[in-house]
């Protein structure tokens, strides 16, 4: 099978990779350079603590691949809960994690600050702690896909915009060229790709914000804070922080933090640890959100598949997501297939709901 792959993201090249190991001839196309996109500007968070026993599968697979291409750097992770509703929530999750075997426990504020000394555990109620989560590094990763995806015989076409002459058509510059199917995993301009041959998609897109601090001298774990909405994981010897995401037009936004996310985030990790760090860089980039939070990764045409709607999981979830994708492509079996045909399936919505970014349902898909 002759398969187009759009989109030169960790999700699009998971998805080539999965399908040239399969026996497919597959070309990728991305519009700029490799992980240009939402890959390149990811934070790199990759854990498995998920109450949902999908979600918590999905988790599993990816970590797993990821480890075995020794791109998993081990980092726990700790989140935690300041009031009574919230710590209520973290403990049901705990306890379906558990029940799910994810290696997860609650510490008390006493135990979280004995573990680290560093963080500030006043007005903490209940914290989680997960132990087989970790670290990406999202240039590793596109780069080792890519890499690994050529070994294997794939092509890989940058600096390469196309359009759908048809749903099984990608039109270049330069000619159109006819493929047995086309995952389109373009990130949000998968709408507008795909509308082009009468697919409408349940997208819309959201800024989030992050900024890596100057270094800092303390041992800390990946750290979410699920009362003041904001995150954190150890980046080398400093802290890559984030938060700030509001819904825009995904022509028309600001590749640049905002001053005002800058002197927030870090004041929330003045308050947090026993620590001030100056910011030493920032930046933002485009996730795509969904009606449920939950992706849009499945067949929408005759020929044609899409993979967004991540939620800002893409490249945590890349490579089990990829090999989901190809075994849907290729008709071919997959553990996934048990699960989550249902879940993800791009037709589920009409594509022509009302909904905001960011005030949909909270699913596990979600930061």
């Amino acid at each position: 099978m002759n398969v187009a792959v759009v989109g030169g993201g960790a999700v699009g090249l998971s998805t080539a990779l999965a399908l040239v190991r399969r026996g497919a001839s597959v070309t990728v196309f991305e519009r700029d350079t490799l992980g240009s996109g939402a890959s390149g500007r990811a934070a790199g968070l990759c854990y498995d603590a998920f109450a949902d026993d999908v979600d918590a599968a999905v988790a599993a697979d990816a970590l797993a691949r990821y480890r075995d291409m020794g791109l998993f750097e081990a980092q726990p992770y700790v989140w935690v809960a300041r009031t009574e509703s919230d710590a209520t929530a973290v403990r049901e999750q705990i306890t379906q994690m558990q029940e799910n075997g994810v290696r997860v426990e609650a510490l008390t504020p006493a135990a979280l600050g004995d573990r680290y000394p560093a963080l500030e555990t006043s007005g903490i109620e209940v914290a989680g702690l997960a132990r087989d989560a970790g670290v990406l590094d999202p240039d590793e990763v596109v780069a080792t896909l890519a890499e690994t995806a050529r070994e294997a015989g794939a092509t890989i076409e940058t600096g390469t915009p196309v359009s759908l002459d048809s749903p099984a058509t990608v039109e270049t510059a330069n000619e159109a060229r006819a493929f047995d199917a086309v995952v389109v995993a373009a990130g949000p301009q998968t709408k507008p790709l795909v509308a082009d041959v009468g697919v409408s998609l349940a997208l819309k897109a959201y800024r989030a914000q992050a900024l890596v601090t100057e270094p800092v001298d303390a041992t800390l774990p990946s750290f979410y804070d699920a009362t003041r909405e904001f995150y954190w994981r150890p980046k080398a010897d400093a802290l890559l922080v984030g938060n700030g995401a509001h819904e825009v037009d995904p022509t028309d936004w600001n590749p640049d933090a905002d001053a005002e996310f800058v002197t927030r985030s870090l004041n929330r990790v003045e308050q947090t640890a026993a620590l001030t760090p100056a910011c030493d860089r920032a930046w933002a980039g485009l996730c795509t959100a969904t009606p449920d939070g939950a992706p849009l990764a499945g067949q929408v045409a005759d020929g044609l598949w899409v993979a967004t709607g991540w939620q800002g999981h893409g490249l945590m979830r890349a490579p089990a997501m990829g090999n989901y994708l190809a075994a849907d492509v290729l008709n071919r079996p997959n553990p996934l297939s048990e699960h989550l045909p249902g879940r993800v399936d791009p037709t589920r919505f009409d594509g022509f709901e009302e909904f905001a970014a960011l005030d949909g349902p909270t699913r596990d898909w979600n930061e």
